[in-house]
């Protein structure tokens, strides 16, 4: 079970957007890499393409999992993240505050 999914809610750490928060759109747990909304934007040079047009775009740049923290879901302030069995399932615990992560 991975700590950080999609949907989650995370406060960057370190780099040009410490300390802003998102929610993270994509996880590539091959490359321990996260897509999070409107963080480690990037301008780049498309070419025209029949789908998409000529110009410059500005579009989010995966960030590294060790440089994003859990939103802890009481306060907002960064969280590891541990894990408890409830009943028959594992679920994620915020550690801050004891707070489940999991709907």
């Amino acid at each position: 079970m991975q700590k950080i999914r999609k949907g989650d809610k995370v406060v960057i750490l370190t780099g040009k957007d410490k300390g802003r928060s998102g929610e993270v759109l994509q996880v590539i747990p091959k490359e321990d890499r996260a897509i999070v909304r409107g963080i480690n934007v990037v301008k780049r040079h498309q070419r025209q393409s029949a789908s998409q047009e000529a110009g410059i775009i500005t579009k989010e740049a995966p960030i590294h999992l060790s440089n994003i923290a859990i939103a802890d879901p009481k306060d907002g302030k960064p969280t590891r993240v541990g894990f408890k069995v409830e009943g028959d399932k594992k679920v994620r615990v915020a550690k801050r505050s004891g707070v489940s992560i999991d709907g």
